[in-house]
């Protein structure tokens, strides 16, 4: 089976674990997911609030290559984009495992009528609503 990483906004942190723990039920061997283990409190706000913490802002550039590294060590990626949702930092992800001629699967896939983006939804293999779809996948 392959290797997966988990790539998403902090906003779904605990749903991305949540499928993350659901995928190693399901016997997945390797899951990377984001490390959101950090200030519960900072991270459950917008960006725009987390960004005005000093001690956050400090730690943006060691998260970012920290999570770069689990993408180049996964077989494929999988954008937990809940609602459509991709923020700056998971379209970078979504455009380095690209870089790095990943599979890449996607939660949801928002309309374009609706503020969807084409550039990158294009890059989605598939998406996939379920860790037991996405396993499928991975065999």
């Amino acid at each position: 089976m392959r290797s997966i990483v988990i790539c998403g906004s902090q906003r779904y942190g605990k749903e991305i674990k949540a499928f993350a723990t659901r995928l190693r039920e399901l016997g997945v061997p390797v899951v990377f997911e984001p490390n959101f283990n950090h200030n519960e409190e900072l991270y459950s706000k917008n960006e725009s609030e987390r960004i005005k913490n000093q001690s956050y802002r400090a730690q943006i550039p060691a998260m970012v290559h920290e999570h770069f590294n689990k993408i180049r060590k996964a077989d494929v990626c999988f954008i937990f984009n809940k609602d459509g949702y991709l923020g700056v930092n998971t379209t970078l992800e979504l455009g380095f495992a690209h870089g790095h001629n990943m599979i890449i699967y996607a939660l949801e896939q928002e309309p374009v009528e609706t503020n969807g983006e084409i550039c990158r939804d294009i890059l989605f293999t598939e998406v996939l609503n379920t860790p037991e779809e996405l396993v499928k996948r991975l065999v």
